[in-house]
């Protein structure tokens, strides 16, 4: 179980690999000058400060964010990650982690657009805050964003990356990821679909990498990391995932440099390790 509140986990190591690999997708996919629409189904707050009573409870981000702030001889892709976390923190003290949607936002151009759901009422009335001057850039609407995504795909640039990260507090939201996905590629099938999931002890984080790999067409990606072995108990997130749909050309080369380094510095135990598996038409 994960807690709904993003903040309990703002920059641990679940968060690095997932923005990791959004910094990665946004810099391929911004190449090309035609507008691309970044699609948040589970924003969050944008951005946590790391001393708030959430993040300061268990201090995730010690072991995520915290490990690589002052690392050096970083490979590129992972370079820029954390210099995208730097850039949220201009005193050069980590005191804010930047959410998917802040890093989003940071990477985009003028001609992109952001469009960001949020379910939870305080996430959202801090989101729309923290995007208040952002213009027509930035959409932030309240709601379920498994339902909200329909009514934006296909965008009308036709390029578009759809980031589906839920709490995955209940066990719907494991069939909910799968519906989401099969709808939204029925509806724009070139367009790029970034899952993030947990690592779990519980059947359906297990079997979800398993049902997306089986729905996936001729363009892949599947990438994890994990930090230590999982608990005897059962209990408690041992690494995490990030299966992609239609990825850019040379995602799988910039995650297969970045992740040996990651696994070393995020190691909590002799088990953590990476795997990235891709495949191309």
């Amino acid at each position: 179980m994960l807690s709904y509140r993003h903040g309990f986990h703002a920059g641990n190591h679940a968060d690095v690999l997932k923005h990791l690999t959004l910094v990665g997708l946004i810099r391929l996919l911004t190449q090309k000058d035609k507008a691309l629409w970044v699609v948040d189904t589970h924003a969050g707050a944008g951005a946590y400060a790391l001393d708030s009573k959430f993040a300061a409870k268990q201090r995730e981000y010690a072991d995520g964010i915290g490990r690589l702030w002052n690392a050096t001889a970083l490979p590129a892709a992972l370079a820029d990650y954390v210099a995208q976390v730097r850039a949220a923190n201009a005193d050069g003290k980590l005191r804010v982690y930047p959410g998917s949607p802040q890093i989003a936002f940071a990477l985009l151009r003028p001609q992109d657009r952001l469009r960001l759901f949020e379910l939870h009422s305080t996430e959202q009335k801090v989101l729309a805050g923290h995007f208040a001057g952002a213009g027509r850039r930035v959409t932030v609407t309240p709601g379920d964003g498994f339902a909200g995504v329909r009514a934006v795909l296909p965008p009308p640039s036709r390029r578009g990356l759809v980031l589906i990260d839920p709490s995955y507090e209940t066990r719907d939201d494991y069939a909910k990821v799968v519906a989401t996905v099969t709808d939204g590629l029925q509806r724009f099938a070139t367009g790029c679909f970034a899952v993030w999931y947990p690592q779990l002890q519980r059947r359906e984080a297990q079997r979800l990498p398993e049902t997306l790999t089986r729905m996936a067409g001729p363009d892949w990606l599947h990438a994890t990391l994990s930090v230590r072995a999982p608990q005897d108990d059962g209990f408690g997130l041992h690494g995490s995932g990030m299966f992609v749909f239609n990825p850019p050309w040379k995602l799988d080369a910039a995650l297969k440099s970045a992740l040996p380094v990651l696994a070393r510095l995020l190691a909590q135990d002799d088990t953590a390790g990476w795997t990235v598996r891709a495949q191309a038409s």
